[in-house]
């Protein structure tokens, strides 16, 4: 069982993405009411090497010379990537494998207001910074950020980013209804988007439970009037059921691969159907030992029976 690798998902955006944790579950810069992580417990700006750099090339090695190469390696998981000091190095690590890896960062984009976070993520071949809200007020009530972070600043920094990284860069936008999809909202979220020029601008919503009870997905429609409002060419949906049916299986250590994914984030039964490629009957026959050892356990929630790991 790896301890900072998980995966490979299969994304609706990225293919057959292996995924990279560099930092302890929930260290974040911010304790967004929506994740589906849970509550932030370290909240925090400070950059260090959260994860031992050399343990985490170490299963990079391993995976690699192991396992079918995935599509896109992945900087994501349970926390803020770009906290990881090192992050650079690792990165520069999977850019120079021989088999040559695409690389993509998922991050909320608080720290790129630093010039040494944006310079080591520059290898990559696809950023994908947050950007929720536009008033501070709003950022405040959604994102929940650490004291020492600014919204003008943060949006500054993604416009920095923009000027130095010649890659692509896919904003996403994660909806909250009744927060920041009021009409004086979008019209300041539009721009800050025009402002930061990113090649995609890509709208979320909650699919798993989030941090805090109450908080409900926007529903399709309301997705697609976000859209006519804003009028941007390149601004797409991404929330919603994935497309296509899988039955492949990329990791023979199945009963691992379940607990990687669900220690992460809960999941259903669907969830880990399409994530591990893994037929219905066989991920069940892990979920009943798993449970009958009490490892994970079973919650119930509107969209489903979600499986958590226990304690």
């Amino acid at each position: 069982m790896y301890r900072y690798l998980f995966g490979p998902v299969p994304s609706r955006r990225l293919g057959i993405s292996l995924g990279i944790d560099l930092v302890p579950f929930k260290t974040c810069t911010m304790n967004c009411i929506y994740c589906e992580c849970g509550i932030t417990t370290d909240l925090t700006t400070e950059r260090k090497e959260w994860t031992p750099t050399k343990e985490v090339l170490k299963e990079l090695t391993h995976y690699f010379s192991n396992n079918p190469k995935p599509d896109f390696v992945t900087f994501s998981g349970s926390g803020e990537p770009t906290l990881h000091l090192k992050i650079g190095e690792i990165l520069e690590y999977i850019r120079n494998y021989p088999k040559n890896f695409r690389i993509a960062v998922l991050t909320n984009g608080t720290l790129f207001t630093r010039s040494e976070v944006r310079k080591q993520v520059l290898g990559a071949d696809v950023i994908i910074p947050s950007l929720d809200a536009a008033t501070e007020s709003v950022f405040k009530k959604i994102n929940r950020p650490h004291k020492h972070l600014s919204l003008n600043e943060i949006i500054e920094g993604l416009i920095n980013l923009r000027k130095e990284f010649g890659r692509e860069i896919w904003l996403e936008v994660f909806i909250v209804p009744g927060l920041n999809d009021t009409q004086k909202e979008l019209s300041a979220l539009k721009q800050a988007i025009l402002k930061i020029n990113p090649d995609r601008v890509q709208l979320n919503t909650l699919d798993r439970p989030g941090a805090v009870p109450g908080v409900r997905a926007a529903t399709r429609a309301e997705l697609r009037a976000i859209l006519d409002f804003w009028q941007l060419k390149n601004a797409e949906i991404i929330a919603g059921p994935k497309s296509g049916k899988q039955d492949i299986s990329y990791r023979k250590d199945a009963e691992s691969a379940i607990l990687e994914t669900i220690a992460r984030r809960p999941c259903t039964l669907e969830d880990l159907r399409e994530i591990l490629g893994l037929r219905v009957n066989e991920i069940n026959k892990y979920l009943r030992l798993l449970e009958a050892d009490e490892k994970i356990k079973v919650v119930s929630k509107e969209r489903g029976c979600f499986y958590r790991i226990s304690g």
